[in-house]
This record gives C-alpha cells, structure tokens and sequence, in this order.
C-alpha cells in the first residue's frame, strides 16, 4: 500500500500530524549501552512498512531512563536510518529551565514536532498547566504536541485547559492518553487540535469520532496491518476496519497486560529484532505473557 504523504510540513496549510507514528522503543545491548545497530534496522524496517513517522524518546523509548546526550544519540540514529520520514521528539521533566533548555537546542535538530506532557508529581493547577505549556510553546521554534496522560504524571488536563492551548500558534496536536470520551470528542469538535490517539485499545473508537491518527507502540509489530487499518478508516470502509481490528486488538491487550515496553520488547526479540534488555526499573515480561505472545505472533 503506497504511504499517504503526511510530511507534517504541507505548504500552505500547515504542520500535518495525522497518520500512524510509531513511538519507536530504545534497544539496549546485554551490558546495558544503547543498542544503535539494532534501533537503525528496526527504524528501517518500519519505514518500509509505510509508517508516516517516528516519536523518538518517548515512554515506549524508555526515555525517563536516557542522559540526554544518550536521547540525542537515539535521534540522530533514527534520523539516520530514515532521513525521508518526519519524527517528533519526547521532550519531559518537571524543571522548567532544564526544559526549555532542551526545546532550544532541539529547535535546530531538524524535528517534526516535540511532544511534551505535563511535569509528573508536581501536580499544577489548570493555570500552572496553562503557564507551563505556554511558556514551552513561546520557546519552541517547531510544532509543539500536547501530551495528556494523566496516569503517568498525575495531572489532568481539563478539556476548558487544552480548549485554551489550542489557540497558541505553535501547539498544533495532541496524543490522547486521558481516557476521557467526552474530552476527547469536544477536542474533536472544536478542530484546532489534531487529536492522535495514543492509548492503543482506544484506536479505532478515536478514529471513527474523527482523529486523525495513532502514535502506537503496538504497531511495531503486525505494521503494515496497521498502516491498512488507518486507510480503511480514513475511506469509510469499515467493515474491512472492523474485522482488521479484530485482529489486532488480542495482540494489543496482550502488550499492555504488563508495563509497556516490556511486553513488546519481549515480542520484538521473540522476532530476533532486538535483545530483551530494559533499564531499571522497568523489567522483561513473565513468563506466562511472554508464552501469551509467541502464540499470537505465531497466528497469520
């Protein structure tokens, strides 16, 4: 199937983020390094699969885990590998200088976009949200994306707080992890925001209320299914989207049985594509969930 041209950099209208991105994980060899020889084949292999991009860096890449000239490393092999597709880079913390210090230099390392999440555990009022976000976007010489996940930071983002962001000029999107249908379908409504979304079992429901697009890690693998579910989505035929969905949701559940990545670390090396090695404190699969995988990934 030839990849839709999502560029993220259409003339004239402005960045595109719909599509399917991969938020690619970060393999590391036995002693712990980051394995860049493994991340480049695997970059590769999904960009043949006609993936529309890469988010470097983020919880899928085990991000909080990486110094940040290990993060850079990360992104200059992945641009690299497949310098012809646009990646948006995972840019997180709680200090705000160290923040903004982090999207100046990322302004000139060729990005699509950063995706940015609320500070964990401080837990700001919608104004301090309101503030941080503003503040990161004024600093920003490239496309910001919201990042609502609010089991992972302990902030909610309240619907009036992004209804209020989407009117800066550098925030164009969001991966929506807030598990909030109606949020979900007002962002929608409203149009300002391109709304992604990023938790994996919810993907056909927030494309058939009319997101755009996916950042799902469980598209690493089954890839090219993915890619025809977006397409089916995207020209009303959903009755092929219904049963490709069918397929793959048995194997998503499975992913996210255990914290992510570990299940879909254990997948990827069942499939030789990396070695099962994830930094403390995240751990490999069980036993049980890694014999779960194999049998999926061994059904057509």
């Amino acid at each position: 199937m030839q990849r839709q041209d999502n560029s993220s950099c259409r003339p004239g209208s402005g960045p595109d983020f719909s599509g399917l991105w991969i938020p690619l994980v970060t393999p590391f060899q036995v002693d712990g390094a980051v394995d860049h020889a493994a991340l480049a084949t695997l970059t590769r292999r999904l960009a043949a699969q006609g993936v529309t991009g890469f988010v470097v860096c983020g919880s899928t890449g085990e991000a909080a885990a990486l110094d940040e000239p290990e993060a850079m490393a990360v992104l200059a092999t992945v641009a690299a590998a497949a310098p012809q597709l646009p990646r948006i880079m995972g840019v997180s913390g709680s200090h705000l200088g160290r923040m903004l210090a982090q999207v100046r230099r990322l302004n000139d390392a060729g990005v699509a976009g950063l995706l940015v999440p609320a500070p964990s555990y401080v837990r700001p009022s919608q104004v301090g949200l309101v503030d941080w976000f503003t503040t990161i976007a004024d600093a920003s010489a490239v496309p910001v994306l919201l990042y609502d996940i609010p089991y992972r930071t302990g902030s909610t983002m309240a619907r009036e707080t992004l209804l209020t962001l989407a009117a800066h000029p550098a925030i164009h999107a969001i991966k929506d992890c807030g598990g909030d249908a109606t949020k979900t379908r007002a962002l929608i409504a409203d149009g300002r925001l391109q709304v992604l979304a990023g938790e994996d079992a919810q993907i056909f429901g927030t494309l058939a209320e009319g997101g755009v697009g996916v950042i799902a890690a469980s598209a690493h693998l089954r890839t090219e299914r993915f890619v025809a579910l977006l397409a089916s989505m995207r020209e009303d035929r959903l009755d092929e989207a219904r049963a490709l969905w069918s397929t793959l949701a048995p194997l998503i559940e499975a992913l996210f049985a255990e914290p992510n990545p570990g299940p879909l670390k254990a997948a990827l090396a069942h499939d030789g594509e990396l070695q099962d090695v994830l930094r403390t404190p995240m751990t490999r699969a069980s036993g049980a969930l890694r014999e779960r995988l194999a049998a999926l990934l061994s059904r057509p």
